[in-house]
């Protein structure tokens, strides 16, 4: 599992974090597949593509997972 730090900030947004980690290889991309339910934030299917993710949430792509921490 990845693990994202926040350094100070209050969030980061999904489509951002899904990039940053290469879960996506651009943002139409990282898009389309939070459009379509195919990304999980702490389980459950996410639809907002600007969603703010903190301290504690997991993302889940397939069998890729992303853990924001502080």
């Amino acid at each position: 599992m990845m693990q994202h730090s926040l350094k100070g900030q209050p969030y980061i947004e999904l489509n951002k974090a899904l990039k940053l980690y290469n879960m996506v290889a651009t943002g139409g991309e990282a898009g389309l597949l939070i459009a379509s339910g195919e990304v999980l934030v702490n389980g459950q299917a996410e639809f907002q593509k600007r969603k703010k993710l903190r301290e504690g949430d997991t993302v889940q792509l397939g069998t890729l997972k992303l853990k924001i921490t502080a």
